[in-house]
């Protein structure tokens, strides 16, 4: 599974480098670091809508923030890397 955060302007300044630390601690928790790839990216297109983008796999997740991303975390990585 391929994780993307974007680091582009809109994103970066919605916090995008606070988030990629939560997918890193988060993921070091989980001891999924050997399935998960996390790399920054720059636009997916969606800078008009609050928080940060995100892409897992092929689909775009928006709006991500450090108090929803336990449940963005649990719903779209840890369900489909367990499942």
């Amino acid at each position: 599974m391929t994780v993307l955060v974007c680091v582009g302007s809109s994103c970066h300044l919605k916090g995008s480098y606070e988030i990629i630390e939560l997918f890193k601690a988060r993921l070091a928790k989980e001891k999924l670091e050997d399935k998960v790839v996390l790399k920054g990216t720059f636009c997916l297109g969606k800078c008009g809508i609050a928080g940060v983008s995100i892409q897992v796999d092929d689909e775009i997740i928006t709006g991500v923030t450090p108090k929803n991303f336990d449940d963005v975390f649990e719903k779209y990585v840890l369900s489909r890397v367990e499942g």
